[in-house]
């Protein structure tokens, strides 16, 4: 039998890939003493990471994957464990589990580099271990130039795990409210060769640095969408963005960086689209209160690790847009597995 067409709904699949997180995430809170902590008080976070001697916003993310596995609950913005953490977790507990967890867990080296980002806040390496991952260098798109073969590996990469999410994007009406849409940030230009797919009288343009932009070129050319879809190699930090979009889309772009560089984006995006123009984020959320659900959170586990950023709230997203100067701030289900799109207009 052939191979399948992709579906908007690749949750399964991400559901195995993040559970790689569960018990090494257990184990490492386990070791600094978490649990304990928080059998005993009902603490913050900043409480909390000066009482454990580690860092408080890796912790904030920790504590989110935990509590969406049942072991803490979070309430007027104090952390506590639950029965079930008390009872298996605490140290000092007769039917404590931790000797077991610890001997078990067959993943060390992730285990390894969660414990060192939460002690120092940092990627593995940045810290001052030396840990030879491949997560310990800047990200190729930190530096603002690649090689073309680093270019077309990224550029598989986040196809493979994007073709559900930007059916799902794709989909939504409001594209077809716009003329022209700049897809920041493209990589392979799935999501705007998609979006295009789906709305055929909507021209799209591929932005990204050079070298990105001529490895999205391959797939439009493949996608055989040439006359709606062009690309545009450009640095979206250092050089001006191309004017005349009345929309611009960014997935996975906003959850690579700090608030401060999110922040930044955003006003440039502002500053690049005509009054009553769109701005959208396609991203797993975090709830509003930061406590899950798990697939964010082990997410948000993933971008600790490997870049500046983290999976952001709706409340966070919010504010972020808003300080730019972003009106009617809200999001949507998209149906593409656990992606939800965030969308703001400039007045």
């Amino acid at each position: 039998m052939s191979a399948l067409p992709p579906t908007n709904d690749d949750s399964a699949i991400w559901d195995i890939w993040l559970s790689q997180f569960r018990l090494p995430v257990l184990n490492v809170n386990v070791e600094v003493g978490t649990f304990k902590a928080l059998s005993e008080a009902a603490l913050t976070v900043n409480e909390l990471a000066a009482q454990l001697g580690v860092d408080s916003r890796a912790l904030a993310m920790h504590l989110a994957a935990l509590c969406s596995m049942g072991l803490l609950e979070k309430r007027l913005g104090r952390w506590r464990a639950t029965h079930l953490a008390r009872t298996w977790l605490h140290p000092d507990g007769t039917g404590y589990w931790g000797h077991f967890t610890s001997q078990i867990d067959l993943n060390q080296t992730l285990r390894a580099r969660l414990l060192e980002s939460l002690r120092t806040g940092k990627r593995p390496g940045e810290g001052g271990t030396a840990s030879g991952d491949v997560t310990s260098r800047p990200a190729e798109w930190e530096r603002g130039t690649m090689s073309q073969q680093a270019a077309e590996g990224i550029a598989r990469f986040m196809h493979a795990h994007s073709q559900a999410p930007a059916l799902g994007a794709a989909a939504q009406s409001v594209f077809g409210e716009l003329s022209s849409l700049m897809d920041v940030g493209c990589g392979s230009g799935v999501y705007g060769i998609e979006i295009a797919r789906a709305h055929p009288r909507l021209k799209v343009v591929l932005m990204d640095l050079k070298e990105m932009a001529t490895e999205a070129q391959k797939y439009v050319e493949r996608a055989g969408v040439g006359r709606q879809v062009s690309t545009v190699g450009v640095n979206m930090f250092t050089q001006e963005w191309p004017r005349g979009h009345d929309g611009h889309f960014f997935a996975n772009v906003f959850h690579d960086w700090s608030d401060q560089t999110c922040r930044v984006l955003a006003r440039k995006s502002l500053e690049a689209l005509p009054s009553g123009g769109r701005i959208f984020l396609n991203e797993i959320l975090m709830d509003d209160d930061y406590t899950g659900p798990f697939p964010a959170a082990a997410f948000s586990l993933m971008m600790l690790l490997g870049t500046l950023g983290k999976q952001y709230s709706l409340a966070e997203y919010r504010e972020i847009l808003g300080d730019a100067g972003f009106v009617d701030v809200q999001a949507v289900r998209t149906g593409g597995g656990y992606y939800s799109l965030v969308s703001a207009r400039k007045p």
